[in-house]
């Protein structure tokens, strides 16, 4: 049996870092990875799938440039290209992540699948590795609900479907979230025919209804058709593709036909094959259960990024890196309690979100004030021709923090970063928005947005 200082169980944007760090210490540390390093971000998540949303952006912008006053000729997309491209980043990126590795002496990569044995004790590959701290940050993979015929059908997920070669004639998505809207809007650009179906009665439901209905609308101009309220009952393979069968909330039936599935519900946290039971750590539908410094219910074993639940971000993985780093290195008692944690969708519009929703808002019982624009009225937005979206802040009334904002427009995710920064440090809307902005910006419309903010009715 080999004893290291730490052992590391995955190599995702939470896990490597941390090996990074433990091992410049000095600390010998054991590094388990079963497949590429970099984790879903750099392979299957972030890296490939913005690429290629680059790729479809270019050939949206190209057939609108008659608008700017620019000919071109016929426009066309290589999907082989598109990908060929993409594989050429992420390899890139892995390179990069390799030599992060080989470059530490007392960091030994093991390339298998680790499990737990006992609570401090790791089995890969045949050899025992043991530490008094283990970090466990395996991630999430694709989630697959039971649907009849499903087993029958080559479906697709984030992990294969920017692997094709062709253009799907008539793509269908299951999922009106992130995963189905970015891969929608993707493959609508590229010249796919896109619908997608979405369970509840509005797309990214976890949003305000204006801002559902504001980003339906924009991706509906582009040619995306759906259908919401609807449950996936049944899917046939057809000689030339699928069919879909889908239960609508009023109880009528409807098949749609397609010639891929792409299945975007959800994610499944990966944590059923690492022998938890012989460790006794304990989880909750699947996902590691932490208290608020990501300790588990085992001393000496933590659980960091997406496997551990909650917001399912690399941005909120690598926090999650740097609160560990603190606490058990430097002695310090950080916790996640009181985090910030913004998320943005790389769709067109771009949404960018923090906080509370005014719906949120509202059922938490705050007394709030709320200011909405449209992009319309943001000069830059008019400038690009860009104006689909809206701008929107909750505000708590009694006390003038802002308690979420909502950038649904143009770099929406770059623009919210700004209401983080308002907010992290409790500066009151009253002052921040007299900040002087340049212009012509698209932060430059908080102005206009904040001028429009009134009590809620």
């Amino acid at each position: 049996m080999k004893e290291y200082d730490a052992i590391i169980i995955g190599s995702g944007q939470g896990g490597g870092p941390l090996a990074h760090k433990f091992s410049d210490l000095g600390w010998k540390v054991a590094f388990i990875e079963k497949d590429h390093l970099g984790g879903s971000c750099i392979n299957y998540g972030c890296t490939p799938t913005k690429t290629m949303v680059a790729s479809a952006r270019v050939a949206h912008y190209v057939r609108r440039a008659a608008e700017f006053g620019v000919a071109v000729g016929e426009v066309t997309v290589n999907l082989a290209d598109v990908v060929a491209r993409k594989d050429k980043l992420v390899k890139e990126w892995r390179a990069g992540q390799e030599h992060h590795v080989s470059s530490r002496e007392t960091l030994d990569l093991y390339r298998g699948h680790g499990r737990f044995t006992a609570p401090h004790v790791v089995k890969v590959n045949g050899e025992l590795l043991m530490s008094d701290k283990i970090f466990i940050n395996t991630g999430t993979r694709p989630r697959v609900i039971p649907i009849e015929g499903l087993e029958t059908v080559d479906y697709l997920t984030n992990r294969n479907i920017m692997d094709l070669q062709a253009l799907p004639e008539h793509l269908l998505i299951l999922g009106g979230s992130y995963l189905g809207l970015e891969f929608g809007q993707m493959f609508r650009r590229f010249g796919s025919q896109v619908t997608v179906v979405e369970f509840m009665d509005r797309i990214i439901p976890c949003e305000d209804a204006d801002v559902s209905q504001a980003l339906q609308e924009a991706l509906a101009g582009e040619g995306m058709q759906f259908a919401t309220g609807a449950k996936a009952t049944k899917v046939e393979k057809k000689v030339n593709g699928v069919a879909l069968t889908v239960e609508r909330q009023d109880g009528s039936v409807e098949v749609l036909s397609g010639s891929h599935l792409f299945i975007g519900i959800g994610r499944t946290p990966n944590s059923d094959d690492l022998g938890l039971e012989k460790a006794g750590i304990e989880t909750e539908r699947g996902f590691i259960k932490v208290n608020e410094k990501l300790e588990t219910n085992v001393p000496g074993v933590w659980a960091l990024g997406d496997v551990k639940g909650g917001p399912a971000f690399t941005h909120v993985a690598y926090d999650d890196h740097l609160i560990l780093y603190d606490n058990v290195v430097k002695g310090k008692e950080r916790t996640v309690n009181g985090r910030i944690i913004p998320y943005a969708l790389f769709t067109d519009p771009e949404l960018g979100r923090v906080g509370l929703t005014e719906t949120q808002a509202r059922e938490a019982g705050y007394n709030i004030k709320v200011g909405k624009i449209p992009m319309a009225w943001v000069a830059r937005a008019i400038e690009r021709s860009e104006t689909n979206g809206l701008m929107k802040i909750v505000i708590d009334a009694d006390t003038d923090q802002i308690l979420g904002a909502t950038i649904l427009g143009i770099e929406g995710g770059e623009v919210v970063q700004v209401l983080v920064t308002a907010m992290r440090n409790r500066i009151p809307w009253t002052k921040f928005y007299r900040d002087m902005y340049i212009h012509p910006t698209v932060v430059e419309g908080f102005f206009t947005l904040m001028d429009n903010v009134a009590p809620a009715n």
